[in-house]
């Protein structure tokens, strides 16, 4: 009796374990191949909007790439078609990672003008500017206070911001320029937005996904920016600069920064980029990050395609050569017109 439970237990087993692998892509071409194409058709949050927005067909998608496999494709040339793949979502939040490269979408800045020089830059900064948590500022001769933060990744102490924003508050406006800021984390997107607010306010509004469907997606649930009571904050005009390369949680600050009333976006549209990271891995073991929760303006705008400024501008040529930036000179007259 005992050895026939044994035997049916046995088979309990196998059966089960066939059941969770035969689903399973092998490690081939062709079953990475699958395994990449599904789990952004089940998990990735932006496919039917950019259907809608730019005519993106990921079933077609899906046929035309498929063409591409050979069954004795090396894996670089597996990883080329994988990554070329991805690019067709136009988002530099997807990146296929392997043990020699990891792929990256780029035309969401290459595609556009600069509108950012280290060389004018520091025609403002000088060479006497203060360095306070990854925050570089400086006085200008208009009295016109200039920050520039140029990674969401370094971390802002609440001291740092005291300091600054103190020093600076003898200032008629604030430039806060986040231009070529390719994000980094949303804990200091939230914490620098809070120095230019008295009250909490509404900045916007985040889903999740909760199904394989491209619409399975959650009840928007409010993002909100508190005040940092208790501490120094900015409570005259600012105006941020923006530019294509503003990207990621420097958009989600951006965005948080255009529901305040003293502050004006000046620049070029940002980079977009939104939504929360989500990591998934292929069988031969490389990895796929991609976004899994669209972010929204207070009016349930997608953000993932970027901002627009409320002041658009470039850096001229003619500009250029004598040294100005335009998209600075810009917000000083804004900030200057403000004061009037």
């Amino acid at each position: 009796m005992k050895v026939y439970k044994l035997y049916l237990l046995l088979l309990t087993i196998i059966g089960c374990t066939s059941c969770i692998t035969e689903d399973v892509p092998d490690n081939t071409p062709s079953g990475n191949f699958e395994a990449l194409w599904k789990i952004i058709d089940e998990q990735y949050c932006f496919l039917d909007y950019k259907k809608e927005a730019y005519g993106l067909d990921w079933d077609e998608v899906y046929l035309r790439y498929k063409e591409k496999l050979t069954d004795d494709m090396s894996s670089k040339e597996l990883f080329q078609v994988l990554a070329a793949m991805l690019n067709e979502l136009r988002d530099g939040h997807v990146n296929l990672v392997a043990y020699h490269e990891t792929s990256q979408y780029r035309a969401w800045y290459d595609n556009y003008p600069a509108n950012f020089s280290d060389s004018l830059q520091r025609n403002y900064l000088g060479k006497d500017y203060t360095q306070a948590g990854g925050l570089k500022y400086q006085i200008l001769e208009d009295n016109i206070g200039y920050v520039y933060y140029s990674s969401f990744s370094t971390v802002i102490g609440e001291s740092n911001l005291d300091a600054i924003l103190d020093e600076l508050s003898v200032c008629d406006g604030l430039i806060l320029d986040v231009r070529n800021n390719g994000g980094g984390l949303l804990t200091m997107s939230e914490r620098l937005a809070a120095r230019f607010t008295n009250e909490k306010i509404l900045t916007g509004y985040m889903t999740h996904k909760t199904g394989k469907g491209h619409n399975d997606f959650s009840a928007p649930e409010a993002i909100y920016t508190e005040s940092a009571t208790d501490r120094v904050r900015w409570q005259k005009p600012v105006a941020v600069l923006t530019n294509h390369r503003s990207y990621s949680s420097t958009n989600d600050f951006v965005n948080r920064m255009k529901q305040m009333p003293k502050a004006i976006i000046v620049g070029d549209k940002t980079g977009g980029g939104s939504g929360l990271p989500f990591s998934s891995e292929l069988p031969n073991g490389w990895s796929v990050r991609f976004s899994a929760s669209p972010m929204y303006t207070p009016d349930m705008e997608h953000i993932e395609f970027g901002i627009e400024p409320d002041i658009k501008v470039d850096i001229t040529s003619e500009d250029y050569q004598k040294g100005i930036d335009t998209i600075i000179e810009t917000a000083r007259e804004s900030l200057k017109a403000k004061k009037e």
